[in-house]
């Protein structure tokens, strides 16, 4: 049975990611990082899901993990937390600190994604 703390992982996680990792139990993978992560973290009121979206932006492209920057960078645009020009500027403010060959892989993961939704 799956306890109410994971209950919430799992809409919070779905929230982060759009995806809730049913399918598997309680204590695989998905149902731990739900019930730490997401129940315990990212539910906490002190930060928003849109400002905890743009720190882990800023984590994902110093430590080159594009395929998890993918994901981040498209549920932002989808759900509205961060705009195509917000996504911009933050290209721009990350360019000085993640250095510019970082900075240039995000800028054309940005620009193919709001071209990408775009023509839907």
């Amino acid at each position: 049975m799956t306890s109410g703390i994971t209950v919430g992982g799992l809409a919070n996680m779905k929230q982060v990611y759009e995806e809730d990792g049913t399918g598997e139990g309680p204590d695989g993978f998905f149902g731990v990082t739900a019930e730490r992560m997401f129940s315990e973290v990212w539910s906490r009121q002190v930060l928003t899901v849109r400002e905890r979206r743009l720190l882990l932006l800023g984590l994902l492209v110093g430590q080159d993990m594009d395929d998890m920057l993918e994901l981040h960078l498209d549920t932002a645009l989808r759900s509205g937390e961060l705009t195509p020009a917000e996504l911009r500027e933050t290209v721009v403010f990350l360019t000085l600190y993640a250095g510019w060959p970082r900075a240039a892989r995000l800028s054309a993961k940005v620009e193919e994604l709001i071209s990408r939704t775009a023509e839907v």
